[in-house]
Order: structure tokens, then sequence, then C-alpha cells
């Protein structure tokens, strides 16, 4: 089973993390640069570590250059992606 999730991605930031739901986008901060494919390679990686997935279940398909995203995320069905998003974003206010 194949989710794919739509994400807005702010590269150079101070630390990687999720940072919670923009609409239907997921925003994710990454420390790398979006330079030569860094930034995309942290975003998988961020988001294989969030999801306690493997590191190549994890793939943008869409968007390399572009701040939003389309990730493509192998093993856990579209409502298990949100659950499992949900618990680690912050709080927001």
């Amino acid at each position: 089973m194949t989710v794919r999730l739509s994400v807005k991605v702010v590269p150079g930031s101070s630390r990687s993390m999720v940072a919670g739901w923009l609409a239907d986008a997921l925003k994710v901060r990454v420390s790398a640069p979006p330079e030569r494919g860094k930034a995309n390679a942290a975003v998988e990686s961020l988001l294989a570590e969030a999801l306690g997935l493997a590191r190549d279940c994890v793939r943008v398909v869409a968007g390399h250059g572009s701040p939003r995203k389309i990730v493509e995320i192998d093993g856990l069905s579209e409502a298990e992606v949100h659950r499992r998003l949900a618990k680690d974003a912050p709080p927001t206010s």
C-alpha cells in the first residue's frame, strides 16, 4: 500500500522537524540547504524516522526543485500516516 502526501518544505531551518499540518499539506522544516538534493534527502529521512519506517519506504516523487513536494510512503495506510505524524507535530496555537 502506498500513500501520497503533499509536503511544504522549509529548507535551511535551524533544526529539522515536522512542524504540523497546513490545510492538506504537511509542513516540514529541514536544516539541509536546498542544493543538489540535500533538502529532499533530509525530508525523506525525517519523515521515515517520524513514521517509524525504513528510509527507502519514503520518496520525494514530485517537486524536487520546489518547496511543495509530493512524497510517497510505502507500508502504511493514509490514516496511520496521519496518526503517526500527528503525535510528532508540536501543538499549534
